[in-house]
């Protein structure tokens, strides 16, 4: 029998991971957005939504307001209207998932109150969702409003907030979820326990690295070459041919270089996911000399497989130049590896002897 079988609250379990699930896309489309430079065709923002253009007479006012705009002033001066119909979709849709998943959050929430489903002990973790799912929104707008003044380029350190806003939301709202469909769980063994200064290790340095990959997608701040990191150096193990070039060190403090520099922000990516690699080696190692139980077994085989298909699908990544289904594909990877690092760390933080 599955955890939630006797679970008498099946149906929040199932209400959170829903909003885990549009998370979970709303990064997915948000990633499309950026690699197919999207993100900043719509010039406005509307709480509850807009209208979709639905005849060519709308199409035109969009295209209008987008026309005044500085990116299309000093990048996409040439673009026609049809042109402009796709990466107004894609902006337009990554919002709609937004306010989706308010709508899902929020009908979902009065509907468990009416049918008084929310107990006392789930009001500041839910509070606590609702916030930040508000803060998301906030954020999101905050980090294109950046690219609609005088430069038509959104800050890589905005981009990065925005991306850890939702990975933070959706890993608070895993963590309730998990909570609720395993309570005072127990297990014949609670050496698990001894893995969990490594796995917190481990997933501190998987935040970092995280968030090195929103620096590497974006335009560096600061950098005066005007390009993402992501699209220099597209050769591996080395960094064209040598590994570590002066373009890495070419700023005066280490700050600026780890920060302000697309090469050594692309270095820092390359270094750390190797560090990721080793320890997950270190991680498989300690496990297998500990008697585990199934769920924690399972973790530790999700970060397993996690991390290796992540550094394959990074390689070829960068190997190709970031095309789009390669870049896609390496932000899901890096979301499964998140969401099993918290599953993983849950389940070794929460469980307690099985009594005899």
């Amino acid at each position: 029998m599955g955890p939630l079988s006797n679970s008498e609250h099946k149906s929040v379990v199932y209400w959170l991971l829903s909003g885990c699930l549009l998370i979970y896309i709303m990064v997915l489309v948000g990633g499309l957005t950026r690699l197919t430079h999207s993100g900043l065709s719509i010039t406005d923002w509307h709480f509850m939504g807009s209208v979709p253009p639905l005849n060519e007479a709308m199409w035109q006012e969009r295209f209008e307001k987008y026309q005044q705009s500085p990116e299309f002033q000093k990048v996409n001066y040439s673009m026609t209207l049809q042109e402009f119909k796709p990466i107004f979709w894609w902006e337009y849709i990554h919002r709609m998932i937004g306010r989706t998943m308010m709508y899902v959050f929020a009908i979902g929430f009065v509907w468990f109150l009416v049918k008084k489903k929310i107990t006392k002990k789930m009001w500041p973790q839910l509070t606590l969702l609702f916030f930040m799912g508000a803060m998301q929104a906030v954020i999101g707008w905050w980090m294109v409003y950046s690219g609609l003044q005088q430069k038509p380029a959104v800050s890589h350190f905005r981009l990065a907030t925005h991306l850890m806003s939702a990975f933070t939301l959706f890993a608070f709202t895993f963590w309730f979820a998990l909570k609720l469909s395993y309570p005072n769980k127990e297990s014949e063994s609670n050496e698990g326990k001894k893995l969990g200064f490594l796995s917190v290790l481990f997933f501190l340095i998987l935040i970092v690295q995280i968030i090195y990959g929103a620096f590497t997608a974006g335009y560096v701040e600061g950098d005066a070459s005007k390009i993402r990191p992501g699209h220099i150096f597209n050769t591996w193990p080395k960094m064209g041919e040598t590994w570590m070039p002066e373009q890495v060190y070419w700023k005066d403090t280490l700050v600026e270089n780890i920060l302000l520099n697309a090469s050594g922000i692309q270095f820092m990516h390359r270094t750390l996911a190797i560090l990721v690699f080793v320890l997950m080696c270190i991680l498989w190692y300690r496990s297998n000399q500990l008697k585990l139980s199934a769920l924690q077994q399972l973790g530790v085989t999700l970060v397993i497989y996690g991390v290796t298909v992540q550094f394959i699908l990074g390689v070829l990544t960068l190997l190709y130049q970031v095309p789009v289904v390669m870049g896609a594909l390496h932000q899901t990877g890096a979301f499964f590896l998140f969401g099993a690092c918290i599953f993983l760390i849950y389940q070794l933080f929460n469980s307690k002897p099985h009594k005899l």
